[in-house]
């Protein structure tokens, strides 16, 4: 500053800063013992003061200590005082948030006397304004501003068209990039200095922002420098453009860098999210059906594709199993083709090895028998995988492409990555299909192919396996002709869902079968089945309930083994039969089984169930009866198909099922005999005492009688007094004519 440190510059340098539209501030230094310790503020301009806040007076005479206290640790009063010392100007851009002044500002200061001269602008709006003769020290300050800076008048003539420009100021670099130092640019028309802006079009950006007042910038390239440069051309005044230059080359590369590295980003997440999308879809997928369903709506997508092909190796040929997007013609010529077919998809299923075809030319070279070629298609470039798993190459997956394609090694490591999971995922699916079908076949082979036609009994049965798994279940059931009007009726639950459950419920209803044939009673049954198996150490258990059914009398005789008793519908209603239980077999040797005998009136319906049906973890076995009762009583139809068709797609027990369900069902239509009559034989053991009484008991407690009558409580002693002199069977009959009448015979004797 001026030896008198508190004078102001002259006129005219004070008319240009109080014009310009960036804030100025002169401050002198403020010194103790030559040390500088605060800056005083002699000179704001009125763009200083707007962007402040505050009028200029309040801010005059001020000191940056009081008006600002923070500049003291920010570094701000430290850069004032460095450039001072040094006389080397310097830049900074800070931002400010406080009242009246908010945003991003470049600091740029200079030396100027024993002070500064700053200059702040706002990032926000970058303009300069026209310099004057007396401007030669603010000029300092633009030297130290920018890396490039001009200032331009216009030259027009006598029609007031501007034909030229004259440059009125240009600092060090902006002259050198003309090629020329700054005296001999000053003062000279742009023709001269730079005929170059007439071919590039700056010429005329310079008379548009002339003409129209507004500011102008954009990134210029200088391809034989190597150098990119931001071009800011802005009004200054009539007449008049501020055009500064700032290099950006390092900044551009920077950003080129970042984006192509942010590209490369987002195609590995692109590949990342395909892969896990297909992931997902295909793990998911347990048959072929399902794994062909979700190569076409997840993996054709994701891998870019038009067209999409899976073609599977059976022997010596290559067949299409699913197809997408493909034409028919086309889509017949894939249905079966020689392995030793020139079409690229056989040599890829031979080797093991991808082939990526860019074109449609490449397509037809690969097959140059154009009468045996499968033809393109729609297609202009094909991706021919090998679907591989652990060395074995199932076939090969075909992408096409509707234009010309070239695979870069990016795309083609994600294709094979598809390609990968999807020959995974159709392995698990052969596979698992392979097992379902071996376990229906086996699970079928276990049940009954055809039930037995018996006279006056409708019946049907059903068996669902449980959805989850190919593992058999151990559900089954039975029904078996016993002669003279009885059939025995089974149905049982194995534990466990496996092959080894399925042999044990196979043998298990082999030997019911074989008992029930030889005539055992129903608790004989049971009782030799549960000793065969312990016998045969399976170390598994069953549930089992059987029936044996005399149709002339219209009654049962059931015994269960740990089994869900039977409902029995009649006119009155659907119900759970209450029956005398045992444990399942298979649990001890000890084992006691006890029947129970009821009516089976005309009419009367009869179902028999596992308990999956009504029941798991999840849903309360109370529920599930209560529930089968109501489908049971409200079925619309006797005809046993379609009360199971009626109680299956009711709201019956768990959902989903989460174990296999077996059902029998079954109608009487023969009427009970007048007088009712009831009739059963026994074995000459010591054991048919107690069943012969149960057999008493309920068919008197049935028919509405005193099971404690006289003729009841005689019995026991008749039957004993039989065996004594009998060495076979013997018979028990009941008759109600009117009253009970017990009969018991030697069953030799009754023929």
């Amino acid at each position: 500053m001026p030896a008198d440190a508190g004078a102001l510059p002259g006129a005219d340098l004070l008319a240009m800063l109080d014009a310009d539209q960036q804030g100025w501030v002169l401050a002198r230094a403020v010194r103790d013992d030559d040390r500088i310790i605060d800056f005083e503020i002699v000179y704001l301009n009125e763009a200083g003061s707007r962007l402040s806040g505050y009028p200029r007076d309040e801010l005059v005479g001020g000191r940056y200590r009081e008006l600002w206290p923070e500049t003291v640790h920010d570094g701000t009063l430290a850069l004032y005082c460095e450039v001072v010392e040094t006389r080397r100007p310097a830049t900074r851009t800070v931002y400010r948030d406080r009242p009246g002044l908010s945003g991003h500002f470049d600091l740029r200061v200079c030396p100027y006397g024993d002070g500064i001269g700053i200059r702040f602008v706002d990032l926000r709006q970058v303009t300069v304004t026209p310099p004057s003769a007396a401007g030669s020290r603010l000029y300092d300050v633009l030297d130290a501003a920018f890396d490039g800076f001009t200032l331009l008048r216009a030259v027009r003539d006598d029609t007031g068209t501007i034909v030229d420009f004259v440059c009125e100021y240009v600092n060090q670099l902006g002259a050198e990039l003309t090629g020329h130092a700054a005296p001999d640019v000053i003062g000279r028309p742009l023709s001269a200095v730079s005929p170059g802006s007439w071919d590039n079009g700056l010429i005329d950006r310079y008379r548009d922002v002339v003409a129209s007042g507004e500011q102008w910038r954009e990134q210029v390239a200088y391809p034989e420098a190597g150098q990119v440069w931001e071009l800011n051309i802005a009004p200054a005044g009539a007449d008049h453009v501020a055009v500064s230059f700032r290099e950006i080359t390092d900044l551009i590369d920077q950003q080129r860098q970042l984006s192509r590295s942010a590209a490369r980003a987002e195609r590995a997440a692109a590949r990342a999210t395909a892969l896990q999308t297909v992931t997902t879809a295909l793990v998911s997928a347990s048959t072929t059906a399902e794994v062909y369903a979700a190569i076409g709506s997840v993996l054709r997508p994701s891998a870019g594709g038009q067209g999409l092909a899976l073609l599977l190796r059976h022997d010596d040929d290559l067949r299409l199993q699913y197809h997408a997007g493909y034409e028919p013609d086309v889509v017949e010529r894939l249905l079966v083709l020689p392995m030793s077919h020139p079409y690229p998809a056989t040599a890829v299923a031979r080797t093991g090895r991808p082939q990526y075809l860019t074109s449609l030319a490449e397509f037809r070279a690969a097959q140059p028998d154009p009468a045996g070629a499968v033809p393109g298609g729609g297609r202009r470039a094909w991706a021919f995988l090998p679907l591989a798993v652990a060395g074995e190459v199932l076939g090969t997956l075909v992408v096409g492409y509707a234009h010309p394609r070239t695979f870069d090694p990016e795309e083609r490591d994600t294709l094979m990555a598809l390609a990968g999971l999807s020959a995974q995922a159709l392995q698990r699916a052969l596979l698992f299909e392979a097992r379902t079908s071996m376990a229906a076949a086996l699970q079928q082979a276990l049940l009954p192919s055809v039930l037995p036609r018996i006279p006056g009994l409708r019946h049907a049965a059903r068996y669902l396996p449980w959805t989850q798994g190919v593992d058999v279940g151990g559900d089954w059931y039975d029904i078996i002709a016993l002669g003279d009007d009885v059939v025995g009726v089974v149905i049982g639950d194995v534990a466990g869902h496996s092959t080894a459950a399925a042999a044990t419920m196979g043998q298990v209803r082999n030997a019911l079968r074989a008992y029930a044939t030889e005539r055992h009673t129903p608790t004989a049954v049971m009782h030799h089945a549960n000793q065969l198996l312990l016998d045969l150490h399976l170390d598994a258990l069953a549930t089992c309930c059987y029936l044996e059914l005399h149709r002339g009398e219209g009654t049962v005789t059931a015994v269960l083994a740990g089994h869900l008793p039977p409902m029995l519908r009649t006119s009155a209603g659907a119900q759970i039969l209450q029956l005398r239980r045992g444990l399942p077999l298979g649990v001890s040797r000890n084992a006691v089984y006890q029947d129970t005998t009821f009516l089976l009136p005309a009419g009367a319906t009869l179902l028999l169930y596992t308990d999956g049906l009504v029941e798991d973890r999840r849903h309360p076995i109370d529920q599930g009866f209560e529930e089968l009762r109501t489908a049971l009583e409200t079925a619309p139809n006797l005809e046993p198909e379609a009360v199971l068709d009626h109680v299956l797609s009711g709201r019956v027990g768990p959902r989903p099922r989460s174990d296999d369900v077996a059902l029998l069902c079954l109608t009487n239509d023969i009427p009970a005999p007048l007088p009712p009559t009831a009739r059963r034989r026994f074995r000459g053991e010591a054991i048919s005492v107690p069943a012969a009484h149960r057999f008493a008991a309920d068919m008197l407690a049935a028919w509405g009688q005193n099971p404690e009558s006289g003729d009841a409580l005689l019995l026991d002693e008749t039957i004993t007094t039989v065996l004594q002199h009998t060495a076979g069977d013997f018979v028990v009959e009941l008759r109600l004519d009117p009253g009970p009448r017990i009969t018991v015979s030697d069953a030799g004797r009754c023929g």
